[in-house]
């Protein structure tokens, strides 16, 4: 199958400019000069389907390298499976998914790996890979780190958190990172520091505090700056690499920014939860509404003016791209687990099917560029996780995964209207968006096109991973 995409304008991070493109097969083939002919052939004439992009940007898929399907999380499990959740990373601009498989304290990481692996095989509408949670650091885990890039999987996470669950001491963190320095892992970290924050949650519910609102009270930012600041210090003495996960405190991102003033491998993640939302508005919304909010690390106050420092992070790349941390519950028989003491709320936001539209909305706004949007949304998770020149880019050569985006379009967010996501409700009720994803290509298979759903689970294949490419 031959597809021509003609009369869009192609936006790649690195500039925009008028072209058509040419998908033969599951790749691209050629970027061409609007109307023209290759080796005098008239293009459209001699392909299978022609894609009319006039006056609408055509841009690389976009990858979600953060994303939890099917997590089993306090007591339940993230409610998308790999099924529905490839399908609603589809509708909205994402056709590549890297998700968690998870190892815990007196597991194999190979049986984790491979678990997931059955979770999402023939399951997938878009392509997905894996990177490896290692919550038991012991001799068999660190030896069994040596095999992670035979298998397509050059990252692993440790968490600072949930003690008892997943935590890592720092003697284990100092270890892995050793690990990880001698074989080129990069190192993902969840950044809070657990023990603390279990002990304000206990003295917060003692003290008959027991609001959703009190989750955000709980982890406060001081929490993550400090964890922040100690994994970039054990990064620092062990020579690796450290992306740090889901950052939403200012002072998380200075501790960054000076780290990666000093010239050292340092990067930061944040989600589109923590540019928008806040501990006010959202997880202090009346009764046991703010349930739906809380995610970890959690929603940071407005008057503060954390939201707003994120939007300067991205700009100043001190942050360097955006992911959605998709792990989703449902309000009732999930959420709802946490009436009453909100430590037993399950921690997740579901937002898979709209990081594009979300991210575009801040170039309405000026607070990024048409490229800078391209670039954390696609490029730099192409690079940082060693997919690019496959993904993340319009190149001959790159897989035919791409996007027509109408900016002349809109986008109204909310169940039932533009959520395919499982759930029963959405973070994102009553957001309007000033664009829309029109047409969406997987390999140049048309997954998405005309408010219509045309692809399918088994399409998307494993992706295996190479070392990162963004390491200076």
């Amino acid at each position: 199958m031959k597809t021509l995409i003609r009369g869009g304008t192609v936006v790649n991070a690195t500039g925009r400019h008028a072209a058509d493109v040419l998908i033969d097969g599951e790749t691209i083939a050629a970027v061409l000069a609007p109307g023209s002919t290759l080796l005098g052939f008239d293009v459209a004439a001699n392909v299978d389907r022609v894609i009319d992009a006039t006056d609408r940007y055509v841009i690389p898929g976009g990858i979600d390298a953060h994303t939890h399907m099917e997590l089993p999380f306090g007591g339940t499990a993230a409610s998308d499976t790999f099924e529905t959740g490839t399908r609603a990373a589809a509708w909205g601009g994402t056709t590549t998914i890297v998700d968690f498989a998870v190892q815990r304290a007196g597991e194999r990481v190979q049986d984790g790996l491979e678990a997931w692996h059955a979770k999402a095989a023939g399951n997938c509408a878009i392509d997905y890979g894996f990177h490896q949670i290692i919550g038991g650091v012991d001799v068999d885990s660190l030896a069994a780190m040596d095999s992670l890039l035979d298998e397509g999987v050059s990252s692993y996470k440790l968490f600072m958190a949930y003690p008892g669950v997943f935590y890592s001491d720092d003697a284990q963190i100092l270890r892995a990172m050793q690990k990880a320095a001698d074989i080129g892992l990069l190192t993902m970290m969840h950044a809070e520091n657990g023990p603390a924050i279990d002990v304000l949650v206990e003295q917060l519910l003692a003290a008959g505090k027991t609001d959703p609102y009190f989750h955000g009270i709980a982890r406060a930012w001081q929490m993550e700056e400090e964890a922040t600041h100690r994994a970039i210090m054990l990064a620092d003495l062990t020579g690796a690499p450290l992306y740090v996960v889901h950052v939403s405190a200012k002072q998380a991102v200075e501790q960054l920014a000076a780290a990666r003033d000093r010239g050292r491998n340092v990067f930061g993640e944040t989600c589109p939860q923590y540019l928008y939302l806040s501990l006010e508005e959202q997880l202090g919304a009346p009764g046991f509404e703010g349930a739906k909010w809380v995610c970890s690390t959690p929603l940071r106050s407005r008057a503060e003016g954390h939201q707003d420092h994120m939007w300067q992070g991205l700009r100043t790349n001190d942050l360097q791209m955006v992911s959605t941390d998709h792990c989703p519950f449902c309000m009732k028989g999930q959420k709802e687990l946490g009436l009453g003491d909100f430590s037993k709320i399950p921690n997740g936001i579901g937002g898979v099917e709209h990081r594009l539209d979300l991210l575009y909305q801040g170039v309405v706004t000026g607070q990024l560029t048409l490229e800078r949007w391209v670039e954390i949304c696609c490029t730099t998770p192409a690079r940082m996780f060693g997919m690019y020149g496959r993904k993340g880019v319009i190149a001959p050569g790159a897989d035919g995964d791409v996007v027509v985006y109408d900016p002349r379009g809109h986008t109204s967010i909310g169940v039932g209207r533009t959520h395919h996501m499982n759930m029963d409700h959405s973070a994102w009720e009553g957001f309007e968006i000033d664009g829309h994803v029109d047409t969406v290509l997987s390999r140049g298979e048309v997954v998405v096109d005309d408010g219509q759903f045309l692809g399918r689970a088994g399409h998307g294949r494993y992706v295996r991973r190479e070392l990162s490419q963004y390491l200076t």
